[in-house]
C-alpha cells in the first residue's frame, strides 16, 4: 500500500535533511539528558568521549 505523503512530497535536499536531523537530534539530548549522578566513572568516561568526538564531527562540517 501507498503512503499517500510520499506519493505528494517533494524530496528534500541533504543539507536541509542534515540540518533537520541536527535540530532533532539536539532537542532529543535537551530533553533525555541523564542523570550522570548515578553513572559509574566508566560509563562517565565514554559518554565524555562520545560528546567530544560529536563537537569534533561539528566543527569539521562547519
Amino acid at each position: 500500500m501507498n503512503d499517500p505523503f510520499t506519493d505528494s512530497c517533494e524530496g528534500i535536499d541533504r543539507k536541509t535533511s542534515r540540518s533537520i536531523c541536527t535540530a532533532v537530534g539536539e532537542r532529543l539530548q535537551q530533553s533525555l539528558r541523564p542523570d550522570t549522578s548515578r553513572l559509574s566513572s566508566h560509563l562517565q568516561h565514554l559518554l565524555d568521549e562520545l560528546q567530544r568526538r560529536d563537537d569534533e564531527g561539528r566543527n569539521r562540517s562547519n
